[in-house]
């Protein structure tokens, strides 16, 4: 069917919230980019004038192809190299969506875009759509073509899921901030009983190179052996910046919301490092380093003011 320009426009009013949607759903900048325009390609072919509530219906579409899409991704990543980490996107990106409530935000930072990861495709999607969206069960009982009560059932078991795996309370982006400068500082010095002291006992180290760059393949568990893989992470080497073509400049910038540090090559994104800071320590390092998974980080990074890196390794 022909599309009228008011149709064309009333798509482009949800695309960002339907991205946000798909990123939370996908873990991916680019699924969920391909998940939206092919929304969009469903909207130009259907008879947009018997259609009520335009909201609804796109909503609707592009959920149940995000769910085709999970049940893909899973096989795929049973093959993936290594450790799969979701795609970073640094503070200021359109996609990372709305971030008024401390669900919101939480439903997009990157510790729980990991642990979404262990839910079903069902699971994940009413919790995004309850918790980051603010949809009604009824309205997702009839994304999803269930039950109201199920609907219910699902989003208590996925809220379970992710609790059971949460780290404790997290900390306010001062207290965060500082954290950060005192673990580059004991990195960069290459002293593990500091970076340690830093850590909770039970921290995890965890980094997905994809195959594409050098990472290890299995994470990192406790204070002691994280401490000395970052320090061997952060100790230069001729090898690394022979491989990366430089030096790596580091900055603090949020990613998903949370702390994280940004290593730059020539103006390219080469790893993010999103921190887990809680009041007892850093609990989790995960490191972003697969280069199909920053390109849209690099362009953030490009077109935003950044200020003087915090310090150059490599």
């Amino acid at each position: 069917m022909t599309m009228t320009a008011e149709d064309v426009s009333r798509f482009e009013q949800s695309r960002h919230r339907l991205e946000a949607i798909a990123y939370r759903l996908l873990g991916s900048a680019g699924e969920a980019e391909d998940a939206v325009q092919e929304t969009f390609l469903r909207w130009q072919a259907a008879d947009i004038d018997r259609i009520e509530v335009p909201e609804a219906w796109l909503t609707k579409v592009l959920t149940n192809l995000c769910l085709n899409q999970l049940a893909s991704a899973r096989a795929r990543r049973e093959t993936y190299v290594g450790q799969w980490l979701p795609e970073p996107l640094l503070d200021g990106d359109p996609m990372l969506g709305p971030a008024d409530t401390v669900e919101q935000r939480e439903s997009v930072s990157y510790a729980v875009l990991t642990l979404m990861e262990r839910l079903s495709p069902n699971e994940r999607a009413v919790y995004v759509l309850r918790e980051a969206f603010d949809y009604g069960h009824r309205e997702i009982a009839e994304i999803l073509e269930i039950s109201e009560a199920s609907s219910q059932q699902i989003f208590h078991r996925a809220k379970q899921h992710l609790a059971d795996g949460r780290a404790r309370s997290q900390v306010d982006e001062a207290v965060a901030r500082r954290i950060v400068d005192e673990f580059l500082a004991a990195a960069s010095s290459g002293q593990t009983d500091a970076i340690v002291r830093l850590l909770t006992g039970d921290a995890i180290s965890v980094g997905d190179g994809g195959g594409k760059v050098p990472a290890r393949t299995t994470a990192v568990e406790g204070a002691l052996a994280v401490a000395r893989f970052l320090r061997g992470i952060f100790k230069p080497a001729e090898a690394k910046r022979k491989y990366y073509g430089g030096r790596a400049d580091v900055y603090a910038w949020p990613a998903n919301g949370e702390t994280a540090l940004v290593a730059v090559v020539n103006g390219e994104v080469v790893a993010v490092m999103c921190l887990e800071v809680t009041p007892d320590g850093i609990t989790a390092v995960r490191t972003q380093a697969n280069p199909d998974k920053l390109a849209r980080a690099t362009g953030l990074f490009a077109a935003s003011e950044h200020g003087e890196p915090l310090m150059t390794v490599l």
